[in-house]
């Protein structure tokens, strides 16, 4: 345990709070344990010299360390600033603009003024977290206002302080810990998890990869947390920077269990909630699937799906819908039977009666030209709407006969490519890793990350 009871990868108690002056377009006091510090946004029509009829604005910051901010009175300054001032200035002024669009933002400055109350470690990386806020919160004015069409920021910006005390790595060093530190780093990112800047110094000794590794692991960990705050406190204005977050729920639009244990699987890590129609009480929902394309009937089932969670509780509307749709493209079939696999034979035709009819139709063509390829388009949509999909392909070719016994539907007919048996004879795990639906999962994962990862 640490000087204030914490843990070594913990953040000191964050307060912050908005609208603490009243001329400020934005205005802030962040708390980070015993260190204060006042932030405010201001804007101001014109650019400097440089950038002048560019169409371009800038944001330009202001730091000072008010007199008894800390125990022993300093002066204030007057005239030219020292270099430590004129450093972090920078530093604050750098990790804010390179989240804003300044095109966007138009030929404008806003004036960016972190003044210090009272110090007791991490002053530089508290004016950034808490400046951030105040920078939002004016240019959220200048967009409700109609000044600017939309936001100019994207993402979120925060700063935390880490060390080495004693041979132990710490996160969020009071003024203490910072003091008889051998290691000093300051680390800002964003809430997708890039690195804005790294600042990191060895003050008595240098450190190793390994440490500077673990170090911005612990920066990751920091800044995750402290963007958590700066979210909250800006409450709704956070949909017009990063768009609607969304609850780890998912439901997976299909009766078949199998689907299921594989979205599960290669989901597992990253802790959603996935439910399937039954859990939902729409196992009896009638979807019809009349699209053009795989893309486009799995797009109709998610949103299908999705409207019919609209006119339940609040808690269903939060869930996110995954639906897919494959089947099997032959070339000498002119690539059917397409989107119509499951009913090649007819509309309730079992499986053993479409691979009868794939036969018969591919009885002249010989095994060289019966080249195929099973394909997975998988749709996710979000609560608001926003959607995406994916595709996932297997190649191969027809066999000139069924062999095997495991899988399904036309598992007993295709050869994939690269290998010299069936669906149906291999080992379930190499399927699984190989085929069509697998290489949808894994973009979907990839998809979904992304969405996430805000």
């Amino acid at each position: 345990m640490r000087i204030d009871n914490r843990k070594y990868d913990e953040l000191r108690n964050i307060k912050i709070t908005r609208n603490y002056t009243k001329f400020a377009e934005g205005s802030v006091l962040i708390e980070v344990g015993d260190t204060k510090v006042l932030c405010t946004a201001h804007i101001e029509e014109g650019v400097p010299k440089f950038l002048k009829n560019t169409g371009t604005g800038w944001i330009k910051a202001e730091y000072s360390m008010l007199p008894m901010a800390n125990s022993e009175r300093k002066n204030r300054e007057r005239g030219k600033i020292d270099g430590r001032t004129q450093e972090i200035q920078r530093f604050i002024g750098r990790a804010l603009r390179s989240v804003v669009d300044l095109k966007k933002l138009g030929e404008r400055t806003i004036w960016i003024d972190c003044d210090v109350i009272q110090a007791d470690g991490g002053t530089r990386t508290a004016s950034i977290s808490g400046a951030y806020v105040a920078l939002v919160e004016a240019l959220h004015k200048l967009y409700k206002s109609g000044m600017i069409k939309k936001m100019p920021i994207d993402k979120f910006v925060s700063a935390v302080s880490l060390g080495v005390v004693k041979d132990e790595l710490m996160l969020d060093l009071c003024y203490e810990e910072d003091s008889n530190a051998t290691v000093d780093m300051n680390v800002v990112m964003t809430n997708t998890g890039e690195f804005i800047e790294v600042q990191g110094t060895g003050e008595e000794k240098p450190f190793s990869k390994k440490q500077l590794y673990l170090l911005l692991e612990l920066a990751e960990i920091g800044n995750k947390e402290m963007i958590k705050h700066q979210k909250k406190v800006l409450g709704e204005i956070t949909r017009d920077i990063i768009g609607m977050e969304y609850e780890k729920n998912i439901v997976v639009a299909t009766g078949n269990a199998h689907k299921l244990i594989e979205i599960k699987s290669i989901l597992s890590d990253l802790e959603f909630d996935i439910h399937s129609l039954k859990d939902i009480e729409l196992d009896n929902i009638e979807i019809i699937e009349n699209g053009r394309t795989f893309e486009h009937n799995a797009v109709i089932k998610s949103r299908t799906i999705l409207s019919a969670l609209k006119e339940k509780s609040c808690t269903s509307k939060e869930m996110i819908v995954i639906a897919d749709d494959s089947g099997l493209e032959v070339d000498a079939l002119d690539l059917r039977p397409g989107i119509f696999t499951a009913r090649y034979a007819g509309e309730n035709a079992t499986d053993e009666e479409n691979r009868k009819k794939l036969l018969e139709e591919l009885k002249d063509v010989p095994f060289e030209k019966r080249t195929a390829r099973f394909i997975c388009a998988i749709a996710v949509v979000f609560p608001d709407n926003k959607s995406f999909t994916v595709r996932g392909v297997c190649e191969g070719k027809i066999a000139l006969e069924e062999s095997g016994e495991k899988g399904f539907g036309y598992d007993s007919l295709f050869i994939p490519e690269g290998y010299d048996v069936t669906f149906a004879q291999m080992d379930s795990d190499l399927k699984n890793t190989i085929s069509h639906r697998a290489q949808a999962l894994r973009f979907m994962r990839i998809g979904l990350e992304k969405n996430f990862n805000k």
